[in-house]
């Protein structure tokens, strides 16, 4: 029986998206998820064809981001995501099961964290959880990661909640060592713009100037995906 995403029943209309670069992984993905969803899934093998489609599709409710696909550097691309389309669900499918990792991608907003080592009925089981409501995490670990409120990732994720869109592209961009006229060049705004907006994520980020705000900020979301290789979906 499918699980449909909304009240509408027209499935001609993809709504959901996996990003990842390995084609045979997407295709396990697509044929474990294609009843689940009961309706078109878009695939995507860089974050920035992933940001092209969003962009092209609004009726995308639903991602799964592999944490080290091109273009995705750890957390930030989860981050990103959350960031600028806050109603779009991101489940993380990842190789990387440390519990830093999973315990910072839950606090900075993902509805899902799923080994890629699990099998396929527990993934249906947990897209199907988050499609309904809830968050979900490998039955073994919730316990192990539950999340304290005086974890750095708690509240660093809290502060940037803060941010609007634009900002959090401005501290991506400060993350990345550009100056103030490079980063107005890049989003195509005034200089003084930015200016005010490097002002903002300062008090926001309670950190004393721009070059702390960008190390702050890779620090926190620092997170690789490592032997994806030699992972897949049983």
């Amino acid at each position: 029986m499918g699980y449909p995403f909304s009240n509408d029943q027209t499935n001609n209309m993809a709504r959901a998206i996996i990003a990842d670069d390995h084609p045979l992984f997407r295709a396990a993905l697509r044929q474990a998820l294609t009843e689940t969803l009961a309706t078109d899934i878009k695939e995507a093998a860089t974050f920035h064809q992933l940001l092209s489609m969003l962009q092209a599709e609004p009726q995308i409710e639903l991602i799964l981001l592999d944490l080290s696909m091109p273009g995705n550097r750890g957390l930030t691309g989860l981050t990103s995501l959350r960031s600028r389309y806050p109603d779009i669900l991101v489940v993380i499918v990842s190789a990387n099961e440390h519990p830093q990792v999973i315990r910072q991608a839950m606090a900075y907003g993902a509805s899902a964290y799923i080994p890629k080592s699990m099998p396929l009925n527990e993934l249906q089981h947990a897209v199907e959880t988050v499609l309904a409501g809830d968050t979900w995490l490998p039955e073994h670990l919730v316990g192990e990661l539950a999340l304290a409120e005086n974890d750095p990732s708690v509240e660093f994720a809290r502060r940037l909640e803060q941010l609007t869109p634009q900002q959090f592209r401005v501290l991506e961009c400060l993350a990345d060592g550009l100056l103030n006229k490079q980063i107005a060049y890049e989003l195509n705004v005034q200089e003084t713009t930015i200016k005010q907006h490097v002002s903002a994520i300062l008090r926001k980020l309670n950190v004393i100037n721009r070059t702390q705000a960008g190390v702050v900020f890779k620090q926190m979301l620092n997170a690789t995906d490592s032997n994806t290789d030699n992972q897949s979906l049983q």
